[in-house]
């Protein structure tokens, strides 16, 4: 069942949410996040720890994307998330489809990268 889960570490490292000094996850972001999004509730499991599954790991990439690429405030962040409302005006395309070509353009490199290393290593 926990495989199906990411710990707040593994999705702190998976973000990017690492502190540059110590290079250790920055886990008090997510936590910070969680107080004030309401959407995101992790699953609680043995230990106290939190879990996160898919659909929330996809909430706070999207969460993270709109705090730290398109640079909103947590009230901003907030009022989209609500409205779904199109703040890009000046590029005529809405915040849904940034972070969905984003997400692409994530997804490919890492794939991109796979097929190297399987090419490079056989």
């Amino acid at each position: 069942m926990v495989k199906d889960f990411k710990n707040i570490s593994e999705l702190s490292k998976e973000l990017g949410l690492i502190n540059k000094k110590t290079g250790k996850p920055s886990n008090y972001v997510l936590r910070f996040w969680e107080k004030e999004f309401i959407d995101i509730k992790p699953t609680v499991l043995k230990g106290n720890r939190r879990y996160y599954d898919h659909n929330q790991v996809k909430k706070i990439k999207y969460i993270k994307y709109l705090l730290k690429d398109k640079g909103l405030t947590i009230k901003g962040a907030k009022k989209i998330l609500k409205e779904k409302k199109n703040i890009d005006v000046y590029n005529e395309n809405n915040i849904e489809e940034d972070y969905l070509k984003k997400n692409i353009e994530t997804k490919s490199k890492k794939i991109l990268k796979k097929l190297k290393d399987l090419k490079d290593y056989g």
